[in-house]
């Protein structure tokens, strides 16, 4: 089972750069940087909440689930 982070892809389409979203986040960039290469391997929920909120999007838009046969 894998499930990716597709921060990047999120950050993409809000064309907001790693630095504004860790100001707003209040997130250090050594942590969200570990979250938008998929290094991470727990996300708190108060974290995804407020990359939601600052991100205007879901936590679907978020994660994403693959199964083990395709990853």
């Amino acid at each position: 089972m894998a499930i990716l982070v597709n921060l990047d892809v999120m950050m993409a389409k809000r064309k907001i750069s790693l630095n504004e979203l860790s100001a707003m986040v209040d997130i250090s960039l050594a942590n969200l940087s570990i979250l938008k290469n998929n290094k991470c391997r727990a996300v708190r929920f108060s974290t995804l909440n407020a990359l939601c909120r600052a991100l205007n999007c879901q936590p679907s838009d978020l994660l994403e689930y693959i199964p083990d046969e395709e990853f």
